[in-house]
């Protein structure tokens, strides 16, 4: 005898529901492209997660390019400016280099160490708007402590030591091309400047001049031991900070004027400019008793057949040309070789400065390991976490030493 299987009505319109659920193959199907969409997500989110770690350092670095630009741009384009009133009108470049690639001030001086050319230091020098004249009203001792200052017409009314304040940079010079820079560090019986030097260069007449000086020095400060790399400004005295961190390169490159200087005018008028460009010469016969020239020479000029001519070299044909670094250090010397404030005649030539400035990010995890891209390699190995070192170079004119081109 047979079972017969159970007779199953559906009705019409009815649903047929199943209770077996998903297979197993279904649901490896499913994880499958779950994982294939999944990694397509990752794959572009991820790269967004490097340019939002890398941007903010880029922009950074962006804006420290801008300030070191800007700051080494406005202290050397001021370069050269002199007084435009008084005993010392002219740019300052008659009476020195302007520009000099080292260090100078108060403190860490190179050429107090036997450095004449840095190539990642510089000094700009110039006279600013509204600044403090006189003149000796007394012979000057290079030991004197105190300097006597002639006040009264033309200076500041109701001020003392006409207009000089404590904290100013002061140059002091003489017809001899003699010169020094020293900082007042007080004013004494209403005339009298107190200074920081223990001893000048020389000894100075009375009418030699005085004026207030501002000076820029930017350098490079790197010490690999606290992981610094800074670009650092000092004003000659007391101030000297950094502006800009993470400057791994810094170079300073020098265009001069090819031509030698030249006299223009006979250095027995009173008013100038006599050269060219650098210092007015001696008169013919005149011995200077604080140089170490003949008489009727200095750094600038020579004698030849019973006549004044120039002592510097020629370099060629064009508007500039390239200064090395033997050029600027190798003499002749001004006001002479003797003197402690002696810089290279060469320097009077400067025109143009090239500057090359390079930055790096700080953040270790964003450099790579490229030498091309790295001035310090780091621990980045993702692509999209670079942030490659950034460089600019640019030139600078100072304006004030190109008044007589």
């Amino acid at each position: 005898m047979t079972c017969a299987r159970p007779l199953v009505v559906v009705r019409r319109g009815a649903t047929v529901r199943r209770h077996e659920g998903f297979t197993l193959i279904e649901m490896l199907v499913s994880v499958a492209i779950m994982m294939v969409v999944m990694g397509g997500v990752f794959t572009v989110f991820n790269p967004a997660h490097g340019a939002f770690q890398a941007q903010p350092e880029v922009a950074d670095m962006q804006q420290r390019l801008r300030i070191a630009v800007s700051e080494m741009s406005d202290g050397m384009r001021m370069a050269g400016a002199g007084s435009y009133r008084g005993t010392i009108s002219g740019p300052i470049s008659n009476i020195l280099a302007p520009i000099m690639p080292y260090r100078i001030g108060n403190t860490s001086s190179d050429p107090r160490g036997g450095v004449f050319f840095r190539t990642d230091a510089i000094t700009s020098i110039y006279v600013p708007a509204d600044a403090a004249e006189s003149s000796l009203a007394l012979p000057l001792a290079s030991t004197a402590a105190d300097i006597q200052v002639v006040t009264g017409a033309g200076c500041p009314p109701a001020s003392q030591a006409c207009g000089f304040q404590t904290g100013d940079r002061v140059l002091i010079s003489d017809d001899g091309g003699g010169f020094d820079m020293f900082t007042v560090t007080g004013i004494a019986n209403g005339n009298a400047l107190q200074h920081a030097s223990d001893t000048l260069s020389k000894t100075y007449p009375a009418g030699a001049r005085l004026v207030e000086i501002s000076m820029d020095t930017f350098y490079l400060q790197s010490t690999p031991s606290t992981d610094t790399y800074e670009l650092m400004h000092y004003d000659g005295y007391r101030t000297d900070e950094p502006l800009v961190d993470n400057v791994v390169a810094l170079r300073f490159e020098y265009l001069g004027d090819p031509a030698p200087s030249a006299i223009v005018h006979d250095p027995a008028e009173p008013v100038g400019p006599w050269t060219t460009y650098g210092p007015k010469p001696p008169m013919l016969g005149v011995d200077n008793p604080n140089d170490s020239w003949p008489a009727g020479e200095n750094c600038m000029f020579t004698l030849a057949a019973g006549r004044q001519a120039p002592r510097l070299a020629s370099l060629g044909a064009g508007s500039l040309v390239s200064l090395t670094q033997a050029q600027l250090t190798n003499g002749p010397w001004c006001p002479d070789s003797a003197s402690p404030n002696r810089f290279d005649a060469d320097l009077l030539r400067v025109r143009t400065i090239r500057v090359l400035v390079r930055l790096q990010t700080g953040v270790v995890a964003l450099r790579g390991t490229s030498r091309a891209l790295f001035t310090r390699p780091g621990l980045a190995a993702d692509a999209t976490r670079l942030v490659p070192d950034q460089e600019i170079r640019f030139d600078v004119t100072p304006r004030n030493v190109n008044l007589y081109r």
